[in-house]
C-alpha cells in the first residue's frame, strides 16, 4: 500500500496529540489538580499505564500509515537503523512536535476552564523534570541516567518486535505498550518520564519555568538512548553474521 508523505505526517502528529493528551491528561486530570508534583486519584499505576495504552492504541489506529513513531527518538533511531530517510525523519520530528503542543495546547484548554480555576504549578501539565520540589527529587545525574537507559531498553523493544525476522510482529503493538508502562511505573518518580523529546516539548511550552529550563535533558537523553539502541541492535543483536552462524 502505497501511503502520501502528507498521510504520514497527519497520522504522526494526530498519533503523538492523542499521547500527550491522555498520558498527560492522567496525571493532571484523572490523578491531580497540580500536575505531576500530585498523583493521587488514578495513582502512578493509572498513569503509567495511560501512557502505554496510549501508545498501545495509537500503533494499531495509524501503524499501517506511518508506523506510529509519534516520537522524534524513534525516528531518529530508525535513520540510525537504516529503517527510515533522514530527510522524511526530520518532517516526523517535526509533526510529533507540532501534535505535542497541540495535545497539551488541548489539555490546557480544558484545565484552566475548571470552575474555581487551575493553578499552572512550576511543572504544570504532566511536563517532565527533577530535583527539589518534582516528586521523588532525584539530581540531574539521576535523571540524565534513567532517561537514556529507558529510552535505550524502549527502542530495543521496539526495534526487535517490528524486525522483519520476528515472526510474532503481530503482537509489536502490545511489547511496546506494555514496555513504555513498565518504564513509567519504574520511572515516573524520577523524572515523569519522557523517553520522548515531543511529549517534553508541548507541556514545557505551557507550564514554562521549570519545566522550560530543564527541557533540554529530555531532548538530548532519550536522542542518545535511541541512537545507542539502534547501534547496538544493528551490530549486536540483530546482524548477518549472527543469523548465518
Amino acid at each position: 500500500m502505497n501511503v502520501s508523505l502528507t498521510s504520514k505526517l497527519s497520522a504522526e502528529l494526530l498519533g503523538t496529540m492523542v499521547l500527550v493528551l491522555m498520558g498527560c491528561g492522567s496525571a493532571v486530570v484523572a490523578a491531580s489538580n497540580s500536575g505531576l508534583t500530585d498523583v493521587s486519584g488514578v495513582g502512578l499505576l493509572g498513569i503509567s499505564f495511560a501512557f502505554g495504552l496510549s501508545v498501545l492504541a495509537m500503533v494499531y489506529a495509524i501503524g499501517h500509515i506511518s508506523g506510529c513513531h509519534i516520537n522524534p527518538a524513534i525516528s531518529i533511531a530508525m535513520v540510525v537503523a537504516g529503517r527510515m530517510k533522514a530527510k522524511e525523519a526530520a518532517l516526523y520530528v517535526v509533526a510529533q512536535i507540532a501534535g505535542a503542543i497541540v495535545g497539551s495546547g488541548i489539555l490546557y484548554l480544558i484545565v484552566t476552564n475548571k470552575i474555581g480555576g487551575y493553578e499552572l504549578g512550576p511543572w504544570a501539565l504532566g511536563a517532565n523534570g527533577w530535583g527539589t520540589g518534582y516528586l521523588g527529587e532525584f539530581n540531574t545525574t539521576a535523571a540524565f541516567i534513567a532517561e537514556f537507559i529507558f529510552t535505550f531498553i524502549f527502542l530495543l523493544v521496539i526495534l526487535g518486535s517490528t524486525s522483519t525476522k520476528n515472526i510474532h510482529g503481530g503482537f509489536a503493538g502490545i511489547a511496546i505498550g506494555l514496555s513504555l508502562t513498565l518504564i513509567h511505573i519504574v520511572g515516573i518518580k524520577i523524572t515523569g518520564v519522557s523517553v520522548n523529546p515531543a511529549r517534553s516539548i508541548g507541556p514545557a511550552i505551557f507550564a514554562g519555568g521549570a519545566a522550560l529550563s530543564q527541557l533540554w535533558l529530555f531532548l538530548l537523553a532519550p536522542v542518545l538512548g535511541g541512537i545507542f539502541a539502534a547501534l547496538v541492535h544493528g551490530s549486536l543483536i540483530e546482524n548477518k553474521k549472527s543469523f548465518q552462524d
